[in-house]
């Protein structure tokens, strides 16, 4: 047999010992690993030191893995000690107590130091950092004779270590420099939020203060700032951040910057020597949380394993943590700024706070205070860059605990819960199901869900939750687009959202359609989420002109806006039904003049003749007709001019593909004389302005349309109906019609997002990009049809 390869980790801490776990459960057999730690206590969840402070927990509470987990994996521990000398010629190590042993790959996991401000007095008695056990030990004694302390720093970190303080009996006065708290994860509205709730918990704020000096003679009594102004300090924690632990690399003439310099498999400057964690410096970026941490680890085990991996390519920074009892999260890119807008909800009653930040339509980052249950959905979306309209349309979907079950359900067996331990959704599930776990401890200790900063404990206790009331094998029927392929239309349209597809053939392929051309119902509804959806016009296969009749010649309808016509047209149109022979000239509903008996060999002279778009880039339906009634020159009871209305409405909207073809009516009074309350859209004059209806329907099952909104005027009117119609593009299925969309989305959701000024103007701008993105020549053309 071979003899094992010597692994040395320098470190102890969280990063190097997961590390450690990840390889044990790739191969129990490639190594003999020897750890060194500076502490005396075996691998603890440093995040929950501030648990410790606050005299509720003990270090055996936060430990992750105790002496007997050392030994039953056949790992030497060497605690109280630190390594003062990296040989990398003779590969060997030396502690300072005099211990020299060989290596054949090392880890430096060496983690990183707190950072003291170099104040005069620094070195007096009471002046303490908070990073590790013994830290907390001595704040813990120091509040059992002494009542008041200082805390400088209000990072998390700081504000940690002062609600431990607080819970010890002591008073406790916060100093930051800045004017606003955890400016690194918090935005300043939800920073002024936690600002207030920490005061309501007796903790004093001191803003934009700089310290001066430490006071004091042996012991600290006080802080003087360079204002001039003084707190009183019997205990002063300085918490202001860390700085990566690299002069033992340094020294051993390993690469160094701002931390180890480490490539994407975690390699150092040095063959068979690696870093890990907060010591290393990957792309520029050296990671203090937890998630990106254990993702390095775990591309270090499969390298050290000989495993092939893609490597580690960075991460997205995501902070969700509970600060002195509050919940907040935040991810990306969070603050404002010029080239991003942002979507913001504000509950002052349950002191709860959203934020999300979009660049281009595209969920870039977001901000949560108080209620932190879409963390980890706003995370993935975050990571996939993900159109805000997906967001939208989930924002506007159930509620309650009906909706909590829902989101659950929709997640996907690989989704993360836990982005810290890399546990998904499946895992947990499956651990549920096999072990017949019970509690939330039961599945920590299962998965390591919810073990470290323990953010996520609420979404395991709700998936939890879920499979006692469900079970395992349950699944919700799903309506796939059609026989080609296992996709719904919703998971369809997500995909193409967050994908750059060419064409429909490379998302044919990407999905593994069953067909090789796919089918006549899925084929035109790919084309329509690709050209709403995509980031690429789709290529329409050249095929049968539309209005094939019965007998299978073709019809045609002149177009005639707001059902106004002139008698050139009518001339116009007499002398091409000469022309070409058509057979019948009959007015049909809308109202339109239908042409129909047209040959095919005829049918595109018939359209130019007419003046009519010949192409274009038609992925979708359309609006089929605006009508309305003789107007307020001529109807007695008219209220409002539908003429004007109707033939601008037409003129603004007859480009827009929509899922399916609609039809408007505008009525000049309540007396509905165009039949709008029977129309996909309807629009009736009223005294005060016009009253909006939607989802009637006069086909086979007459349907009236419900009140959607009012507007005062026709602009109003205009924006409101192209915003409408927007969100009907973007959420609506291919081929579903206007009425099953109402049905299935719910008025009152739609309302809601018209009603908020944000999406309103989101919806109206994405509408206004398409109607934009037409050729002038089509809006030449079209008119010309009327004006000849």
């Amino acid at each position: 047999m071979m003899a094992k390869k010597k692994l040395v980790v320098i470190g102890n801490g969280m990063a190097g010992v997961r590390c450690v776990e990840e390889i044990l459960n790739i191969d129990r057999d490639a190594f003999e690993i020897t750890i060194f730690g500076k502490e005396p206590h075996p691998n603890y969840n440093r995040i929950l030191l501030s648990k410790v402070l606050q005299g509720d927990t003990t270090i055996q509470d936060i430990t992750i893995n105790d002496w007997q987990w050392y030994e039953d994996n056949h790992i030497q521990l060497f605690t109280n000690e630190t390594v003062t000398n990296v040989d990398i010629e003779r590969k060997k190590i030396v502690t300072e107590s005099g211990k020299s042993v060989k290596y054949d790959e090392l880890i430096f996991a060496t983690g990183s130091l707190p950072f003291m401000l170099p104040l005069p007095g620094a070195n007096k008695q009471g002046v303490t950092a908070f990073r590790d056990i013994r830290d907390c030990e001595t704040m813990v004694e120091t509040s059992k004779s002494y009542g008041k302390a200082v805390v400088i720093g209000g990072g998390l970190l700081g504000l940690e270590a002062a609600r431990g303080l607080l819970n010890l009996g002591m008073k406790v006065d916060v100093v930051h420099i800045f004017d606003s708290i955890m400016e690194r994860q918090l935005d300043r509205t939800a920073a002024k939020m936690l600002q207030t709730e920490l005061e309501k918990q007796g903790m004093r704020f001191l803003l934009e203060k700089q310290s001066e000096e430490i006071i004091g003679r042996s012991r600290v009594v006080g802080l003087k700032f360079k204002d001039g102004t003084k707190t009183d300090a019997d205990l002063l924690v300085m918490a202001v951040g860390v700085r990566p632990n690299v002069q033992l690399a340094k020294d051993g003439k390993i690469e160094t910057n701002r931390a180890i310099v480490v490539n994407d498999f975690m390699q150092t400057s040095v063959p068979n020597v690696y870093a890990v964690g907060e010591c290393a410096e990957h792309r520029g970026i050296v990671y203090g949380l937890v998630a990106p941490l254990y993702e390095q680890g775990k591309v270090l085990a499969k390298t050290l394993c000989g495993l092939e991996n893609e490597g580690y390519h960075g991460s997205v920074l995501a902070t969700q943590l509970k600060v002195s009892g509050v919940d907040v999260f935040s991810a990306g890119e969070f603050m404002d700024s010029d080239e991003v807008k942002s979507l913001k909800w504000i509950d002052g009653i349950r002191s709860t706070y959203k934020k999300i930040v979009i660049r281009d339509n595209k969920i870039v980052g977001a901000v949560l205070f108080g209620d932190i249950s879409e963390g980890t959905k706003l995370l993935g979306m975050i990571k996939q860059q993900t159109d805000i309209s997906v967001y939208e349309k989930e924002m506007n979907g159930a509620r309650g605990q009906e909706a909590g079950e829902a989101a659950i359900a929709a997640m996907s067996d690989k989704e993360l819960v836990c982005s810290c331990n890399g546990v998904s959704k499946g895992t947990i599930m499956q651990a549920i199901g096999e072990h017949g776990l019970q509690t939330v401890d039961e599945v920590k200790k299962c998965t390591k869900a919810s073990s470290s900063c323990g953010s996520c404990k609420t979404m395991v206790s709700s998936i939890l939750d879920y499979v006692h009331r469900h079970g395992l094998g349950q699944t919700v029927e799903k309506e796939t687009v059609c026989a080609c392929t296992t996709f719904s239309h919703d998971e369809l349209m997500i995909e193409i959202q967050n994908r750059r597809f060419v064409d429909t053939a490379e998302i044919m392929t990407a999905f593994d359609w069953q067909t090789d051309a796919g089918c006549e119902v899925c084929r035109p509804a790919l084309d329509y989420y690709l050209g709403v959806h995509g980031t690429a016009a789709p290529t329409t296969v050249a095929g049968e002109p539309i209005g094939i009749q019965a007998d299978g010649t073709y019809a045609v309808t002149p177009k005639m806006y707001g059902g106004i016509t002139t008698p050139e047209q009518l001339r116009q149109i007499a002398d091409i039904v000469e022309k070409y022979g058509i057979p019948l000239v009959k007015l049909l509903e809308g109202p339109q003049l239908g042409l129909l008996g047209i040959a095919a060999a005829d049918v595109s002279n018939v359209k130019s003749d007419l003046g009519m778009l010949i192409s274009g880039p038609v992925y979708g339906k359309s609006v089929s007709t605006v009508g309305s009634c003789s107007g307020i020159s001529y109807a007695a009871d008219a209220m409002q001019d539908s003429i004007s209305l109707g033939i601008a409405l037409e003129k603004k909207l007859e480009r827009v593909q929509l899922p399916q073809e609609i039809r408007i009516g505008v009525s000049a009074s309540p007396h509905n004389r165009a039949g709008s309350l029977t129309k996909d859209i309807g629009i009736v004059g009223v005294p005060g302005g016009w009253e909006m209806y939607v989802g009637g329907s006069g086909e086979r099952q007459v349907k009236p349309g419900q009140l959607l909104c009012t507007a005062a005027t026709d602009e109003e009117l205009l924006t409101l109906a192209a915003a409408f119609l927007q969100y009907y593009r973007e959420t609506g299925h291919y081929a579903e019609r206007m009425s099953q969309w109402i049905e299935r989305m719910s008025l009152l959701q739609i309302r809601e997002a018209l009603f908020d000024p944000f999406l309103l103007q989101l919806l109206g701008s994405r509408m206004e990009e398409e109607l934009s993105a037409s050729p002038e020549q089509a809006n030449q053309q079209s008119t010309a049809a009327v004006t000849r």
